[in-house]
């Protein structure tokens, strides 16, 4: 299935719904599925980390599918790689972890 596909039946499947929730609303569910997906992280279950990528990906086309954006056709900005370099891999500056994981305290 590609990109466009899903997003097709992700609009046929929700596109009444979303837009009775609106942009703002579908938003919302968007940001929450996020964050069950940063906690599916942290926790490392296989199982559950895929079941939150792709629901994190539908809510991303439900609010594409809202915003009028055609998300293989946005895609398609890395199909050359880093969009602001051009390179593979990406060579644009250092690599930071603003996030880092926290580790546990020693006594």
């Amino acid at each position: 299935m590609t990109l466009k596909e899903l997003q097709e039946i992700i609009r046929k499947t929700y596109l009444h719904k979303d837009r009775q929730r609106g942009l703002e609303g579908t938003f919302m569910w968007f940001a929450e599925e996020v964050g069950e997906l940063a906690q599916a992280l942290r926790k490392g279950d296989r199982e559950a980390l895929r079941m939150e990528f792709s629901d994190t990906l539908a809510w991303l086309l439900s609010l594409a599918n809202l915003a009028g954006v055609d998300m293989e056709e946005a895609a398609r900005r890395y199909a050359h790689g880093c969009p602001k370099c051009g390179h593979i891999p990406c060579r644009c500056g250092e690599v930071r972890n603003r996030y880092p994981r926290e580790e546990p305290e020693t006594p």
